[in-house]
């Protein structure tokens, strides 16, 4: 069984809503991050503009992916474009393109493509979410490449810093709540261990955004507005209880802003790769 890659190309409806102050608030303080930017309501968090964007996603995905292999589904990559800064208040029109279709032994990964408008029609946000399948090794692949952003082996050499932010036990219940992702691997250890996992694990996006609170107190001087790609792959699961060691490398200069690669470790294992930021000067 393969997906319907018939299907790609196809532009789903609209779906509208607001940046809401108070549980921006609830997504920073559910992913440990204190910024002032966002206990002040000057700004949301970076990765919460997933969570105005997810109904008009999950439309892409449902119609796409088959429901008896929902729940082997896990999130492979997220590619984060900001045209401006994410406000609370700001009323977001989003629109999901099913993009394209990657077929391995291991499994298929499904990128839907989601882009965001404020409400004077000015861009917002521009996400690449690929899912991957888990055990889908059939069909075949289909649609355009994903932007790219493999990590530059060459900036090993240009170490920047590196950053800790510990995993609390009961992390994926708030994040959870403040995000809305209700996937019971993240909440429910029976059920986590019923698909093959080892118990419990932390939601991918909360760890990326932990991973853009290493990038933005390290290089961008606590300034949440000056980030304008943020981009990873999740590598393995991180598991609460543990810390994400986010280490950054300066990686030179694209289109006048700075570029950084970045990747994430918790445990010994390699959580976070193939990072990218970039940050406007």
């Amino acid at each position: 069984m393969g997906l319907p890659l018939e299907k790609l190309g196809t532009t789903y409806e609209e779906r509208t809503a607001t940046i809401d102050a108070d549980r921006a608030k609830a997504y920073a303080a559910a992913t440990n991050d204190d910024n002032p930017a966002y206990e002040s309501g000057k700004y949301a968090p970076p990765v919460f503009g997933v969570v105005p964007a997810w109904d008009a996603m999950l439309l892409a995905v449902a119609d796409v992916v088959p429901p008896e292999v929902a729940m082997m589904v896990v999130h492979g990559e997220q590619d984060m474009r900001f045209h401006q800064p994410l406000v609370p208040g700001v009323v977001l029109t989003t629109r999901a393109e099913a993009y394209a279709v990657r077929v391995s032994p291991s499994g298929t990964r499904f990128t839907v493509r989601v882009t965001s408008d404020d409400d004077s029609g000015n861009a917002a946000l521009e996400q690449y979410i690929t899912m991957f399948i888990r055990g889908m090794g059939d069909g075949d692949s289909a649609g355009p490449d994903k932007p790219d952003h493999t990590f530059p082996e060459e900036a090993r050499g240009a170490k920047v810093g590196e950053f800790t932010i510990h995993v609390d036990d009961d992390q994926t219940f708030r994040y959870r709540d403040a995000s809305g992702d209700q996937m019971p691997i993240h909440v429910d250890n029976d059920f986590a261990k019923s698909v093959g996992l080892p118990g419990i694990i932390a939601h991918g996006l909360c760890t990326m955004a932990m991973t853009s609170q290493a990038v933005i107190k390290t290089v961008a001087d606590g300034d949440p507005s000056r980030l304008k790609r943020l981009a990873v792959r999740f590598s393995k699961n991180v598991f609460p209880g543990n810390d994400v060691v986010t280490t950054i490398y300066d990686a030179g200069e694209a289109d006048g802003r700075k570029v950084y690669a970045f990747e994430a470790h918790s445990q010994g294992d390699l959580v976070i790769a193939n990072g990218r930021a970039e940050i406007e000067a």
